[in-house]
């Protein structure tokens, strides 16, 4: 504990708020006024079939806890027990995949008895297109 009762998780914690308030006070920050994205533009009937289609398209969907590249002869030596060392570290979010595309990361969660991903990061559709090229 440090002199005035705070331990030392405590005192770091208040000293980065601390920290963080004078170099708020530092910046000239200015805030930006942006107008409002709507689109008031109704959606055609043709349009709305086009949509309709599209949405019933099967997609797959996959969550993918890590990978492992092992050589066929020690696949073949693998059995009941055996087991595969993954390149993800405990607890790291879980990727999820749409026909092999990253779209999102998530968490595994049980849901009555069965398997789940809650998800914790979607990727941006920026993102996805940077990872195409």
């Amino acid at each position: 504990m440090s002199e005035d009762g705070m331990d030392d998780w405590a005192a770091a914690m208040a000293e980065q708020a601390d920290s963080e308030a004078d170099d708020q006070e530092n910046d000239d920050v200015q805030v930006a006024e942006l107008d409002e994205l709507t689109d008031d533009t109704p959606i055609t009937q043709e349009e709305k079939k086009k949509l309709d289609t599209i949405l019933d398209i099967p997609v797959t969907i996959s969550m993918e806890v890590g990978r492992s590249q092992i050589s066929i002869r020690n696949l073949l030596q693998l059995n009941q027990g055996s087991v595969v060392e993954l390149d993800r570290v405990a607890g790291e979010p879980l990727d999820v995949l749409v026909n092999g595309t990253l779209i999102a990361h998530g968490e595994v969660v049980v849901v009555n008895d069965k398997f789940g991903i809650r998800l914790t990061d979607v990727i941006s559709q920026i993102e996805r297109i940077k990872k195409l090229r």
